[in-house]
């Protein structure tokens, strides 16, 4: 029978949880690297025992470290990340410039094919690589040479690089976004970057449809389509048919379309899910229910999935990488929540139970299909 493993990062340390193909009843293990911030905690598809974390602390700054059997023993890797492109600056909020520097990984993503190569999201923005097993890393210039660089804004959580997408159909297509700054596409493994941003829109930047500037929250796309992509804004649901080409919004019949997760049902490529929160000054979910909305036909008409779900005086988050799906026969749909709950469904939504509650916030969820 096939095994579930979930790998849980949070404000105090990593968590670990595994279950068999059931997931009724699950074994957890931590926290690793209890008191540090775990930005992402992710397994490669290459060698599901080989487990990369980003963490980050206010005294003893940044660090990568690497599994090679499944979260068991960890060991520092190579942590010397430097800047290659032009140092320059970029605009701080009150529009003065503003330096580059190097605060903390955000988003790691493994090689769909090697182990050893694994792609790093910083802060401040920009794109690093790995391609023996984190001993050195090197970022691909490109990015911030682009030329936009300088129009590039932080978020209220940073100027941060946080979703990265590999094209299983095209070994040197990927797409990373940028918060913010917008999504960004290239098409020959990251020595050229296109901005994909058009039909975004966004009330609070100067010119609202500019190339750049767009606080995108996260991206998600279906292995089988890589050429769909769904997006969750800073206001508005979106989606792509051709590969960031042009946008469409799709947020439909949403309560509110402000919100930071977005992901794919693992065989419904059509089925997506957001959590949508009251408002970019309110950051907890609408009306007090902790409510996943569900899309059956890619956007526009979406349905709540409660049961099992506090739908009274919740006001927890639900961040960006904190939502994963798991490719068993019957889907499941794994959460994390700012108030420590780690959510579970074994049948795509229709119900929720929790793994585990009471954890530090949660930053991030990934989940394994082990055989």
């Amino acid at each position: 029978m096939s095994k579930v493993r979930v790998l849980v990062g949070t404000r105090k340390g990593a968590f670990i949880l595994e279950s068999d193909g059931k997931r009724e009843q699950w074994d957890i293990r931590g926290p690793h690297f209890a008191g540090w911030e775990i930005y992402h905690l992710k397994g490669s598809p290459a060698d599901p025992n080989r487990l990369y974390v980003s963490l980050s602390s206010g005294w003893f700054g940044q660090q990568i470290q690497r599994s090679n059997d499944g979260g068991n023993a960890w060991q520092p890797v190579g942590n010397k990340f430097a800047y290659e492109g032009a140092a320059g600056t970029h605009q701080w909020y009150d529009g003065t410039p503003h330096p580059w520097e190097f605060k903390r990984v955000w988003h790691l993503e493994p090689s769909l094919t090697d182990p050893d190569m694994v792609y790093a999201g910083v802060e401040d923005a920009a794109l690093f690589c790995t391609t023996d097993g984190g001993q050195n890393w090197h970022e691909l210039p490109a990015l911030r040479g682009h030329g936009t660089g300088p129009q590039w804004q932080p978020g209220a959580g940073g100027l941060c690089l946080h979703t990265i997408i590999l094209d299983p159909s095209h070994s040197k297509r990927m797409w990373i976004a940028i918060s913010a700054a917008g999504a960004f596409r290239s098409d020959d493994g990251g020595q050229t970057w296109k901005p994909i941003n058009r039909g975004l829109h966004s009330q609070y930047i100067p010119n609202p449809t500019a190339e750049v500037g767009h606080c995108v929250h996260h991206i998600a796309m279906h292995r089988l389509r890589p050429g769909v992509l769904f997006m969750q804004k800073h206001w508005d649901v979106m989606r792509s048919d051709d590969a960031g080409e042009q946008w469409i919004e799709v947020s439909g019949n949403l309560p509110t379309d402000f919100g930071f997760v977005i992901d794919v049902h693992a065989h419904e490529p059509e089925t997506i899910y957001v959590v949508p929160i009251k408002s970019d000054s309110e950051r907890y979910v609408h009306e007090g229910k902790l409510r996943v909305f569900r899309s059956s036909t890619g956007g526009n008409e979406w349905e709540p999935l409660t049961k099992g779900l506090p739908q009274s005086h919740c006001y927890v988050n639900v961040l960006r990488d904190a939502m994963a799906v798991d490719s068993l026969d019957e889907c499941g749909i794994y959460f994390g929540t700012t108030g420590g709950q780690v959510y579970a469904s074994a049948d795509a939504g229709e119900t929720w139970a929790f793994i585990v509650r009471d954890l530090p916030a949660v930053l991030s969820i990934e989940v394994q299909t082990l055989a």
